[in-house]
């Protein structure tokens, strides 16, 4: 969770020192999410026969890797060497998002929600480590940066020295059930599965968009520090995983629905809140609202999601999920620095209601298909 805070509060910094053009200063935060999104599906597919340990290993090694190339680039200057590095970093990320899975899949039922909180609790820390690190080591070598990447390194290494510890559960047995994988088509069928994905989609598309845009939008646009911008990136990344001690508490009493509503709300206001003032306290605010909505949405779309899958069908499924997430996650992040550039800020946050909208009429539509299969049951 430390290498993305630290690409998200960067990335479009060095991006827009070393871009020719400032329309592809968000690129290396958008090429960052893109890795993340094209090894998703053989990441979570090569852990169905080689294990979650070994590929979570393996991709924390990549990350490693992928900031070495990183110190290289900087040290050449060169903004296609440096997105090439953070791609890499990406692709190494991609297996982070399998955590609240792993750590779902060895609870019950009924304490999915508290697993898959708990996990985002890491992200409390990394909201702090990964932007701290970036600023104190700007300046460790002469290369400015490249002290931010080696600290970066440390910290991953660290990480991968945890992961050494982990043991991974035993296979589940099958039902008969659960042994009859269904096709695709038919999975892809049920409403439900579609408000589950379209939550994190919303979640990640709105938050990606967004927070991609406000270093640029704050810092170089209204004039606040890196300092300052620095703040309210941290606030923001606290928020959207603070929630977790008490989203759990709160699931439990209003459900999946309820918490999927509060995170669409959240976004409508993060959106009013910043429209057309642009004080410290509305970034603050606003970016802040827009992590606890994303958490909302994030942690309702998950729990809901192994309601439309069998344990047959659980790595094809959340690999269908995170694909999905991730590469809408990749467009948000590379349009951000073209829409803010091209059509300014307020248009690029009224872009995100009609995703919202898509949300509202997949839950519409669920709740219908369910009170006509109640109604069929009951005739």
């Amino acid at each position: 969770m430390s290498i993305a805070s630290f690409v998200v509060f960067l990335g479009s910094i060095i991006g827009k020192q070393l871009a020719p053009d400032p329309a592809y200063a968000t690129l290396p935060v958008g090429a960052f999410v893109l890795g993340s999104a094209l090894a998703t599906l053989p990441v979570i597919l090569s852990m169905r026969s080689l294990g979650r340990k070994s590929i979570f290993i393996a991709c924390a090694a990549l990350a490693v890797g992928g900031a070495m190339l990183a110190i290289y680039g900087l040290a050449q200057q060169s903004f296609g060497i440096f997105v090439a590095a953070v791609t890499v970093m990406g692709l190494g990320l991609a297996a982070g998002q399998q955590y609240r899975f792993a750590a779902m899949e060895s609870v019950p039922v009924e304490d999915m929600s508290t697993a898959a909180s708990r996990v985002l609790i890491g992200g409390i820390v990394a909201a702090f480590l990964g932007p701290e690190i970036a600023v104190r080591g700007k300046n460790i070598f002469e290369v400015a940066y490249a002290g931010s990447f080696a600290l970066l390194i440390g910290v991953t290494l660290l990480a991968m020295l945890v992961l050494s510890f982990y043991k991974e559960m035993a296979a589940v047995a099958l039902t008969d059930d659960d042994k009859g994988s269904r096709r695709l088509s038919t999975i892809l069928a049920q409403p439900v599965l579609w408000v589950a994905v379209l939550s994190g989609v919303a979640g990640f598309a709105v938050m990606s968009l967004v927070m991609t845009a406000t270093p640029l939008h704050m810092h170089f646009e209204n004039g606040h520090s890196l300092i300052t911008t620095k703040w309210v990136i941290q606030s923001h990344i606290v928020a959207m995983f603070l929630p977790s001690f008490f989203v759990p508490w709160l699931a439990r009493r209003i459900g999946e629905l309820g918490l999927i509503s509060l995170g669409a709300v959240a976004f409508l206001i993060m959106v009013v809140a910043v429209f057309s003032r642009y004080e410290f306290t509305n970034y603050w605010v606003s970016l802040v609202l827009l992590g606890v909505g994303w958490n909302f949405l994030f942690v309702g779309g998950t729990t809901l999601l192994p309601r439309a899958y069998r344990e047959s069908e659980k790595f094809k499924i959340q690999a269908f999920n995170d694909f999905t997430i991730f590469g809408v996650q990749a467009g948000g992040a590379l349009m951000a620095g073209w829409l803010l550039a091209s059509f300014g800020w307020q248009t690029l946050l009224l872009i995100t209601i009609p995703v919202l909208g898509l949300l509202f009429v997949a839950v519409l539509y669920w709740r219908w298909a369910e009170r006509q299969v109640a109604r069929d049951g009951v005739a």
